[in-house]
């Protein structure tokens, strides 16, 4: 029954989504005042309508509903509770329910607190919101129903993917769906704007919080995705540049690149209509890294289905809301001309810098992503492109990023001069010359990749200082107390780039590896350690069996980590995992991998010593905690500022 009640929650949150599309545009259009007000109803009706199914749908896996076909394929009654939750997201009818979830969320988010926006934007915003709804609802309830039953219930279930029976997996998904549709309502506001045909600061200032959430929860997400592959797939890497790994990260470009450019419309008016541009093609990309996953035309560990049928219903919504979006944003672009001039010197010329290198970054990724499929279905070739060309030709524009990000924090709006700008930042250089020369110093092989990477880390870390000491007019920590949130958050955001920028040029140019058999008892020496094979025995789980070694790790005959790493084999679906044993530190992480037994004795034991891998997932730890600081500021969420501008956004621009 409560399948049942799931199911006819979300044929009626796929007919309020219908109502919620049409209605409230037809009202704006004709400024019938109920028929916009319907919308805020309408979108909070629909999210407690999805909210309900959800609900039924995580009822049937805790309790092991197997009369449910999803259940029965996913789950299995010896699983853990907390993997009984996150497999309601764990397959694709469910991790769908989860994507509509959030997109209705963002809308009833929208509808609630976004007071200050004029009726009929607001009206148009929560219509294009809901015509997305309708879409990936109908996706949802004609191609993908998790509500299907079974005839003949099993007694038990084919259990989840032994991959996905893992904490950091179990949130990674939700805050990477925060990201990938929390860019939805930048779509939407896009769109909104191009009907209206009017952009200006007071659409900038609406638009920026809700594209400043997505990119914090992108960014989470993204990071939890990468430590979960650090720890639990055994290879020892943080990023593979897998087509799915790609599919959220080229979202994650755009959006930053979006953020940037929206001040710009904000303080200046300038930029309007590539701003509306990169708020449609980061929705664009999300959609695309849907398709990705869920079509089965490129083969990654992460997919969720290989259904080409439902590639090709996601593909058609891709191409009617990005091709539509384009086709109305043709005719409306010639009208959103810019307000004012500035040098290329200058803090828009700097932004304008920033988002051609983050747009240019993220069509590399997207090129390097697709050209397998391209060559294939062009000339029948089947091609690999891995991580030594993206390598090559991503880093460079993260290099150039890197190094005028701190000058354009902090020169003078419309015009400016190079050589005022940068007397500030000599003691950001100097502390970069400082770092460079101690990491040449250290390295065995004078690696470049080490120095560069960590002098430009440090340069992005004394720029966000130096960004918010000027901001003090050098008054003083009085002073720096109470700058705006809006402030902290930007510095604590660029400086946990800076230190990725460190974490990720150190551990890939100082890292060492060992791989070899090991029998009870050796003792090998790795990067200035001694580890010892002690004992490996067979370990039951809850739902699984594990081959468990004891590796004891000694320096200078002094105990530094008893570690046990495993070898788990999942019955139900036959399937082995890797469980590496970690001592995580500030500055170098243990990393040891058991393997399978070998034929003359002894196992197979990779060891790792990975300098400064913690700093990664720091890094961006803190850019979302910068996000997070920024939004926290009264002006992001209320739009304070926007209050103000409505007068001028009375008029279109002209």
């Amino acid at each position: 029954m409560i399948a049942e009640i799931g199911h006819f929650a979300l044929i009626l949150a796929f007919a309020v989504a219908i109502f919620q599309m049409t209605v409230p545009m037809i009202g704006a259009a004709r400024g019938i005042s109920g028929w916009i007000d319907s919308a805020r109803p309408a979108a909070i009706a629909q999210f407690g309508l999805i909210g309900i199914a959800f609900a039924a749908l995580t009822a049937a896996f805790i309790t092991s509903d197997f009369s449910v076909l999803l259940v029965y394929e996913n789950s299995h009654t010896a699983k853990p509770m907390l993997y009984k939750i996150t497999g309601v997201w764990g397959n694709h009818e469910g991790s769908m329910l989860l994507w509509v979830l959030i997109l209705s969320l963002f809308g009833a988010a929208a509808a609630t607190f976004d007071a200050n926006l004029p009726p009929r934007l607001r009206a148009r915003v929560l219509s294009v919101q809901g015509s997305i709804g309708v879409a990936f609802l109908g996706f949802i309830l004609f191609t993908s129903n998790p509500f299907t039953r079974l005839d003949n219930p099993p007694f038990n279930g084919r259990d989840l993917n032994p991959l996905l029976q893992d904490p950091g997996l179990a949130f990674h998904p939700p805050f990477l769906y925060l990201g990938y549709v929390g860019l939805s309502m930048a779509f939407s506001f896009a769109v909104a704007a191009l009907i209206e045909g009017r952009v200006d600061a007071a659409w900038a200032r609406w638009v920026r919080p809700w594209t400043l959430a997505a990119w914090m929860f992108l960014t989470v997400g993204i990071a939890l995705g990468s430590w979960w592959a650090y720890y639990e797939l055994g290879w020892g890497g943080f990023w593979f540049w897998d087509p799915v790994e790609n599919a959220s990260f080229m979202p994650w470009l755009l959006a930053a690149a979006l953020l940037h450019s929206a001040i710009v419309v904000e303080k200046r008016e300038v930029l309007k209509s590539w701003t509306i541009l990169l708020a449609i093609m980061a929705f664009g990309f999300s959609l695309i890294g849907t398709f990705i996953v869920r079509s089965g035309v490129i083969t990654s560990v992460h997919s969720f289905a290989s259904d080409p049928k439902r590639g090709v219903f996601i593909l058609a919504i891709l191409a009617v809301f990005v091709g539509g979006a384009l086709l109305l944003y043709s005719f409306r672009a010639p009208a959103m001309q810019a307000r004012g001039a500035f040098a290329p010197i200058s803090r828009e010329g700097g932004l304008v810098l920033n988002n051609i290198l983050l747009a240019v970054a993220a069509f590399v990724v997207f090129v390097g992503t697709v050209w397998p499929l391209v060559a294939e279905m062009a000339w029948g070739r089947k091609l690999s492109v891995g991580a030594p060309f993206f390598e090559k030709a991503f880093t460079p524009f993260m290099v150039v990023l890197a190094l005028v990000l701190p000058i354009g924090a902090i020169i003078p709006w419309k015009r400016g001069h190079l050589s005022r700008v940068l007397a500030p930042l000599r003691g950001a250089l100097a502390l970069a010359v400082a770092v460079m020369l101690l990491v040449f110093a250290v390295s065995t092989g004078h690696s470049a990749l080490a120095v560069i990477g960590a002098g430009l880390g440090a340069w992005l870390i004394g720029g966000a200082a130096v960004d918010l000491w000027l901001r003090t007019g050098n008054s003083g920590l009085s002073r720096l107390a109470r700058l705006p949130r809006a402030d902290w958050g930007k510095a604590v955001a660029h400086a946990g780039l800076g230190v990725t920028f460190i974490g990720v040029s150190l551990l890939m140019a100082w890292q060492v590896e060992d791989i070899r058999v090991a029998k009870l008892g050796d003792t090998f020496a790795v990067a200035g350690y001694d580890i010892t094979l002690e004992n490996v025995e067979q370990v039951p789980g809850p739902n699984y069996d594990a081959t468990r070694a004891t590796m004891r790790v000694t320096k200078g005959g002094q105990q530094v980590a008893l570690l046990y790493p495993e070898k788990r084999v999942y019955p139900v679906q036959a399937m082995p995992t890797t469980e590496a044993a970690i001592q995580n530190g500030l500055f170098r992480d243990l990393y040891l991998v058991i393997g399978d037994p070998q034929q003359g004795g002894g196992w197979a034991v990779r060891s790792y010593v990975k300098p400064f891998a913690s700093w990664i997932w720091l890094g961006c730890g803190l850019m979302a905690l910068g996000g997070l600081i920024s939004l926290s500021d009264r002006r992001y969420r209320v739009a304070a500022g926007a209050r103000r501008a409505q007068p001028a956004a009375a008029q279109p621009a002209e």
